[in-house]
């Protein structure tokens, strides 16, 4: 190895270096190659680099080093990460690449019980990952001490930004030491990330790796042009039924929907079509344990299919993903970067597919002008179903587009508005219908 390229570069130690070696990782990716050293030299990092692109062993690496081997009781560093499935995947990082010290870690999520996260934080960790909201509970319950906090991670910045988080995490701040090192990764920087960075990092180096695209180059994206929900399934399933698609094979793949409704019944459909042991799904009100397990069997086990909403987006990381389905698209733009990032990893060639309806075009126009990359639709297949719009399905797309055209002029008022005001006199002359009653037929 090259010790100019591989990661001898770093002024890591030996025990380091061997739980690398035996990941079988041999040269760094960029945002590793320009943060690892910052980090090491006492510097404050803003990290910002692509879903898949190494961010999480970027901080991971340099803190196992900073910590060196288990020393009292209380947390020395404290991953903040708004999932609770991407807090297991920074902890199995963590296994991995900490395999040969002494350094002790845990996990505090929520919608789990507390009991055996409060033992492990009473027995000592030097690194805790937690969720906001467990974090905060077990803090004013007095189960955890954070005065000797040295080292405090914002993972996934841009999702931590968002409102429902704020509050928790300027809460969090009021209780940390102020002598500590901040480290803020995300994958996009977005307009809110770079006004609230700045609260929790007074003088960054900021490092972004910027692409020429958005998203990976190993992904191939297509978009189907979709007038409605059943051509929608009847064009998942006909997919599902191919060999490849664009020459990659699928193996596994990952279906995103926007609702809990459709999660569910889409898992219905297939496992009673394909058997129980075809899909699996992951949704917000699925209980911790159960979304664990789900991504564990489709981890591990010979299962094809995924479908979740966007819970899972940032917090799966399974390297033969050779798909995914955006069956619905998301409602935020970079959402979308971070699900296709499902894919492609780890230098595989994947594919994301969209199912892209009339009352999606706005957000689709978004996602291209996000990516900064334009993507034809693809040719609906001819043995593929295109069914009739239900008028319930039709007035609802119509209610959506008119949404969001009033985001765009604040002037618009709607289509059902406009004809009222237009035609005044036809709503003045119109009967009214009762259909409380039959009506008697004459003769």
């Amino acid at each position: 190895m090259n010790n100019e390229q591989g990661f001898t570069q770093f002024k890591l130690n030996k025990q380091i270096f061997n739980a690398i070696a035996e990941t079988g990782f041999t040269e760094p990716t960029a945002i590793q190659r320009k943060a690892i050293t910052p980090i090491l030299a006492g510097q404050e990092v803003i990290g910002i680099a692509q879903t898949g692109t190494g961010k999480t062993a970027a901080y991971l690496l340099p803190l196992i080093k900073m910590l060196g081997y288990a020393q009292g009781v209380h947390p020395r560093a404290l991953i903040v990460i708004p999932t609770r499935e991407l807090a297991q995947q920074v902890a199995n990082n963590f296994t991995l690449f900490a395999k040969y010290t002494d350094l002790r870690c845990t996990v505090a999520i929520g919608a789990t019980g507390s009991k055996k996260q409060i033992e492990a934080i009473e027995a000592g960790i030097d690194i805790l990952i937690a969720t906001p909201g467990r974090l905060l509970e077990l803090y004013s319950e007095g189960h955890l001490i954070l005065k000797k906090i040295e080292y405090f991670v914002l993972d996934e910045a841009e999702r931590l930004m968002d409102i429902s988080f704020m509050r928790q995490l300027y809460a969090l701040l009021e209780v940390l030491p102020r002598k500590r090192k901040h480290y803020l990764f995300s994958a996009t920087m977005s307009d809110l990330v770079k006004k609230i960075a700045a609260d929790f990092v007074a003088f960054p180096t900021v490092i972004e790796i910027e692409p020429e695209q958005k998203t990976a180059k190993t992904i191939t994206q297509l978009a189907y042009a979709l007038p409605n929900l059943k051509t929608k399934l009847n064009l998942l399933t006909y997919l599902l039924k191919q060999t490849t698609e664009v020459g990659v094979i699928i193996k596994k793949l990952i279906v995103f929907c926007r609702s809990k409704e459709t999660a569910n019944n889409l898992y219905k459909y297939f496992t009673r079509i394909n058997g129980a042991d075809y899909a699996t799904v992951v949704h917000g009100n699925k209980a911790q344990q159960s979304r664990l397990n789900a991504v564990n069997n489709f981890t591990h086990q010979a299962i094809t299919m995924l479908i979740a909403t966007d819970v899972a987006a940032r917090g799966i990381d399974v390297a033969d993903v050779t798909h995914v389905i955006n069956f619905d698209l998301p409602l935020i733009i970079e959402d979308y970067i971070h699900r296709i990032g499902r894919t492609g990893r780890a230098f595989n060639e994947g594919c994301a597919i969209s199912f892209v309806t009339e009352a999606d075009m706005f957000y689709w126009h978004q996602i291209e002008k996000r990516i900064g990359q334009k993507i034809s639709f693809t040719n609906l297949p001819q043995e593929v179903t295109v069914e009739a719009t239900t008028f319930d399905e039709h007035q609802h797309m119509q209610r959506e587009i008119d949404r969001q055209r009033r985001k765009t002029d604040p002037d618009f008022k709607g289509a059902f508005h406009q004809k009222k005001r237009n035609k005044p006199e036809q709503t003045a002359t119109r009967k009214k219908v009762r259909f409380d009653k039959p009506r008697k037929l004459k003769g």
